[in-house]
């Protein structure tokens, strides 16, 4: 199958975990040069003087010397330590922009499955596969181009001096060597610049390179999306499971409920409601099958049930399970629970058997059948 989606997040996570991320080699060559070139530059002076010494020094030597070759290895040692002395700056900063350089494009990346052995790499059939692949060729043309411009600028910049270089031939010593140094100085100015043009086109082919490289199928991006969001299937099952849960726990709580309000068969609502409460609170609700469950219950554990339609639709459909009733229902409920409390003394200790009032103060926007 084609692969023309993007790469998603995970999979750039995967590829960075084995190692791989954008890296344009051309890039770090030109930075390292760069930075080594000016390195050297600054350090001219320095570096020149170093130079000087350390050759004047070598090919200089005294009578001690010949009859005591220990003093010519310490003559060596400390002529090494000048040398080291010198050019550590231009190594320095050398060695420091050749580990940034890769950091500006793929970021910092330490991957121990990169460092494991990977044996597929040992099978000679692949070492061929991949000696004839389409980015063997790619890197080859870019390696040949790369040789033939840097190349032809250093022989055009050579051949432009030509006369300076006889010049040399005829000059003291001192003069040789300054005018050696600009000469230097100004063909790997040209030589650095060409190598500029080269990263400048390397580093937009490597990123586009890497990212095709991780397209990705439909198919793909499909099961990706299954194995990080779930299965459809599995997912509504849990999704059962813990409607379930919730309807178990729901009707455990009306045993503990003061009343239930009903539709009569439509709605049940079952409200509880004690002194540690600041407002009455709904336990459970349901409709339909569920609301003869939720009556069946109550009747089952002695709770009472009475039919308060407007009342019942409008807890239904604005008050949430475990959470206190809406305001605006508070004098009703009040109404209601007043009633199951003359209800119960009436039960316990006889006198007037109590009547609810069935016009119950229920606000008509709380009532969806009020608006028809």
């Amino acid at each position: 199958m084609e692969r023309t989606e993007p790469a998603s997040p995970r999979r750039l996570e995967e590829a960075r975990k084995k190692g791989q991320v954008p890296r344009s080699h051309e890039l770090t060559s030109f930075s390292t040069l760069m930075v080594g070139l000016v390195a050297v530059i600054v350090t001219g002076p320095e570096l020149y003087a170093a130079m000087k010494k350390i050759m004047v020094t070598a090919f200089s030597f005294t009578r001690a010397q010949i009859w005591q070759p220990q003093l010519m290895t310490e003559q060596l040692f400390e002529l090494s330590r000048i040398a080291v002395i010198a050019i550590l700056p231009v190594f320095g900063a050398c060695a420091i922009i050749s580990i940034l350089t890769p950091i500006m494009i793929g970021g910092w990346l330490f991957s121990m499955e990169a460092l494991g052995p990977n044996f597929g790499r040992m099978n000679p059939m692949s070492g061929i596969g991949r000696m004839f692949s389409p980015r063997t060729v790619i890197e080859t043309v870019k390696t040949i181009l790369k040789s033939g411009l840097i190349g032809g600028v250093a022989a055009w910049v050579m051949w432009q001096e030509r006369d300076e270089f006889l010049i040399l031939l005829s000059m003291p010593l001192e003069a040789s060597f300054a005018m050696t140094w600009q000469m230097t100085r100004h063909t790997l100015l040209l030589v650095v610049s060409a190598m500029a043009v080269i990263a400048m086109i390397d580093v937009p082919y490597q990123l586009w390179d890497y990212y095709k490289g991780l397209r990705m199928t439909k198919e793909e991006v499909r099961q990706e999306y299954k194995e990080s969001e779930g299965d459809p299937h599995v997912k509504g099952r849990i999704r059962q499971l813990q409607r379930e849960a919730a309807r178990k726990r729901m009707m455990s709580e009306i045993p503990k409920a003061n009343v239930v309000v009903t539709n009569p068969t439509h709605y049940a609502v079952a409200i509880r409601y004690d002194q540690a409460m600041r407002a009455p609170t709904v336990v459970a609700k349901g409709s339909f099958l569920l609301a003869e469950r939720i009556i069946e219950i109550a009747k089952d554990n002695k709770v009472t049930v009475i039919r308060t339609p407007p009342f019942a639709r409008a807890l239904y459909h604005h008050a949430e399970l475990g959470e206190e009733i809406p305001t605006a229902l508070y004098t009703a409920t009040a109404e209601v629970l007043a009633y199951i409390y003359q209800l119960e003394v009436y039960r316990k200790e006889g006198g007037f058997e109590p009547t609810l009032n069935t016009d119950l103060p229920v606000p008509p926007e709380l009532d969806p059948e009020s608006k028809q």
